[in-house]
């Protein structure tokens, strides 16, 4: 069992767990942290009871502390988060997974309901006695977004920043030299594109076409509050995960410029409401257990799409140390939890980075974070569960440095397919759907032959040939696992494919579940346009399919229920995955942010059903 904590003191704590009334004997415990700022205390709590878990029980657990001072805070704190009647967390164990809820891309600034309180109302229902709760949730990808920031939360970051005094830095390449000046620079608010790295256009094509002489470094569309600093991204997790800084938070426009403040007020109603449901937030991930996976906003935008990108943003100190920021954030608040076992040599170099006053040897930190190449994980469950990491090991073009690179090398797409050979079930999670919308596919493929691939986001799996080719044979090998089920979002609305191989008798039963985001969307009209686009080119029957990688594979779309044309799902939503006992799926559920649930339900011989 491990346990995440972020605390403003640096006191010994460690986690007792109790079943059925009973205090439970522990076989070991090994408890660490880092001191990320003055009064702030990164903690990973790990223990391991002599007794194994029973399957299907609820275990009650709480965290110790041996100074009664902190003790007595952490009673007033810790009641808020309990549900009614509880006095302890607690956790049901569950080996065999019959109901597992995804979800990415949960952007504060949205302008939509947060998907994940949907979570804490189904661990509220089990508690009343009304229903069992999910057994696992895994965030897929964009958990926190450092590259799209509104001023409010800009605002409420750097405040966070100086109440727990993070630790700041020096800056190399950058037009400021240390990170403190960022608060009271006159481009700090929506207008930080200006203190970004820049790079002179270097190809005629680019200048002729697209005009600028210049192009920013990072190609978010949305960098004018780009977070830059290791602190700023520490506290924006803070934030995103925990109502306890809010209310700490004064929010004030007089420090912004008169032409920003109508957005700033905007802004600000959108991110007071998100910030008022972080309590059941706060409360849900006390509750059940939690995996997570990077994608590009976690770290910036189109992180690693292509070679070129690579080039520009590591050769540059500045855009090379944002980018460091953000993965050292993200293994200690998301990364180390995950599998602890895969992060030794980073821990204990960590020891000689974070000490008492002070971040050292940053930039070495970064580099060894970069060379590190297990952060895909898998949990031994039934079925079992396999995360991949489709950020840093990536299968870079050799003839473009503007073409996409495939999402997964050689080796690693390898190592994939032998953790899974042989097995009769397994669900893997890909943060972006290894089965695209083949409409939209087609216009990434056009921009990228104009070398434009980071226009159009161009990060699907058919992009890169070699990946591409790889990955299919993955599902065509004959100890492929015959029932296949991926687990994807990034996308922004959400889908489910029924995928069976062409011309065999014997074909895995592969079903996608695509669901994203948990707080974003897509452009409404534009997304049905695309639906509709997709469904005359694309259509079953449609000659065009013969010009796709896929097209060996039958890709049937699950219509969502109640009954509609389209077949993609453009709502905020937390997916749920219900698998029978024999681990196949039963259903697929995403459960909107307005409360609606949309079903996409698929009988056990694969074929689609229409649900009433």
């Amino acid at each position: 069992m491990i346990v995440w904590v972020v605390s403003s003191k640096a006191c010994e704590v460690s986690i007792g767990i109790t079943h059925k009334g009973a205090r439970l004997p522990l076989a070991k415990q090994h408890h660490r942290h880092f001191k990320v700022g003055e009064h702030a205390f990164v903690w990973l709590l790990e223990t391991t009871p002599k007794t194994p878990f029973t399957e299907g029980e609820v275990y009650h657990y709480d965290l110790v502390f041996d100074n009664e001072d902190n003790a007595r805070l952490w009673r007033i704190e810790k009641n808020k988060l309990f549900y009614e009647n509880e006095e302890s967390f607690s956790f049901r164990y569950q080996y065999n997974l019959t109901n597992v809820l995804h979800g990415s891309c949960r952007k504060p600034h949205f302008d939509g309901d947060d998907a994940l309180v949907q979570a804490d109302k189904l661990v509220a229902q089990d508690i009343a006695g009304n229903d069992t709760r999910p057994d696992l949730l895994l965030f897929t990808g964009d958990q926190i977004y450092v590259d799209d920031v509104a001023g409010p939360m800009l605002q409420a970051v750097q405040q966070v920043v100086c109440r727990l005094k993070l630790f700041e830095e020096h800056l190399t390449g950058a037009v400021i030299q240390h990170s403190t000046e960022l608060k009271g620079h006159e481009h700090n608010f929506y207008q930080r594109q200006q203190i970004l790295p820049q790079i002179t256009t270097n190809t005629a094509l680019s200048k002729l076409f697209f005009g600028a002489a210049k192009k920013p470094v990072f190609t978010s569309v949305n960098a004018q509050n780009h977070l830059i600093s290791f602190a700023e991204v520490m506290a924006m997790y803070i934030l995103c995960w925990s109502d306890a800084m809010w209310e700490h938070v004064k929010f004030d426009d007089s420090s912004i410029k008169e032409e920003y403040k109508s957005l700033f007020t905007q802004e600000l109603k959108i991110i007071t409401t998100f910030s008022q449901n972080l309590i059941q937030v706060r409360r849900v991930i006390a509750h059940l257990p939690t995996m997570m996976i990077f994608d590009d906003h976690d770290v910036t935008d189109d992180w690693n799409l292509t070679r070129g990108w690579e080039e520009e943003v590591y050769n540059h100190p500045f855009s090379s140390r944002m980018v460091g920021n953000a993965l050292i954030a993200y293994w200690l608040c998301q990364g180390w939890g995950n599998a602890p076992e895969h992060f030794e040599e980073i821990e204990s170099f960590a020891h000689r980075v974070f000490s008492e006053n002070r971040l050292n040897r940053h930039d070495e930190f970064i580099a060894l974070l970069h060379e590190h190449e297990h952060w895909h994980f898998s949990l031994d469950t039934q079925p079992p569960l396999y995360v991949m990491d489709t950020r840093t090991r990536r299968w870079r073009s050799e003839s473009s440095k503007q073409k996409p690179s495939g999402l997964m090398d050689w080796e690693a797409l390898c190592e994939f397919q032998q953790a899974i050979i042989g097995k009769s079930s397994v669900i893997v999670v890909s943060a972006a759907p290894i089965y695209g919308v083949k409409a939209i596919e087609a216009i990434q493929k056009i921009f990228t032959f104009f070398g434009k691939a980071l226009t159009v986001d161009a990060e699907n799996w058919m992009a890169h040939k070699g990946t591409a080719n790889v990955i299919l044979n993955v599902f065509r090998h004959i100890k492929t696992p015959p029932e296949f089920i991926i687990l994807s979002g990034d996308v922004h609305y959400s889908f489910v494919y029924d995928v069976r191989l062409r011309f065999r008798g014997n074909s895995p039963h592969i079903t996608q579940f695509t669901c994203s985001g948990l707080k974003n969307g897509f452009p409404p009209q534009l997304l049905a346009n695309l639906d509709k686009l997709n469904r005359w080119l694309y259509g079953p029957d449609s000659p065009l399919n013969v010009f796709t990688r896929r097209r060996n594979m039958s890709v049937s779309a699950c219509k969502p229920s109640p009954r509609t044309s389209q077949s993609l799902l453009n709502k905020p939503a937390l997916g749920q995955l219900l698998l029978t006992k024999k681990h196949t799926v039963k259903q697929c559920n995403t459960l909107c942010s307005d409360g609606e649930k949309v079903e996409f339900t698929i009988t056990d011989d694969g074929t689609r059903k229409e649900v009433n």
